[in-house]
């Protein structure tokens, strides 16, 4: 993949948002909740019930993650409900997922990666898969 100067310089004009979503994902309790959440909305007795995340700890990480629109809330009944907030959310997980060989591009066009593949290769992906993201 080739990335034009163009397109760096637009990514140093949003490069401190990008480090502040960055800095966001750099906590692993955080990212665990995003993981969870990802697979579907929900409460925050599920996220500390599958993370076993106590509180402050669980309040503190989901505030940081709505903060930065990663997350969003909606209430039912007396539950607030946690999803996935805007596209970045997914985009981000999912080219972790093919950073580290969990996935591979061709995974969703239904085939499943292959784990005897090269390392090196995988990381290629993930900036493929980034500019099929756009």
């Amino acid at each position: 993949m080739s990335v034009s100067s163009g397109e760096f310089e637009a990514l140093k004009e949003r490069a401190a948002e990008a480090a502040e979503i960055m800095r966001v994902l750099g906590n692993a309790n955080r990212l665990q909740l995003l993981c969870q959440i990802a697979q579907g909305e929900r409460s925050v007795g599920e996220l500390e019930e599958q993370l076993d995340i106590r509180q402050p700890a669980l309040s503190q990480q989901l505030a940081e993650l709505r903060k930065s629109g990663l997350v969003q809330t909606r209430r039912e009944s007396r539950s607030i409900l946690y999803s996935l907030g805007d596209g970045r959310a997914r985009l981000l997980l999912e080219m972790l997922l093919v950073a580290f060989g969990i996935k591979t591009a061709a995974t969703d066009a239904g085939r499943e990666a292959d784990p005897r593949r090269p390392a090196a290769r995988q990381v290629g992906d993930a900036a493929r898969f980034a500019r099929l993201g756009k």
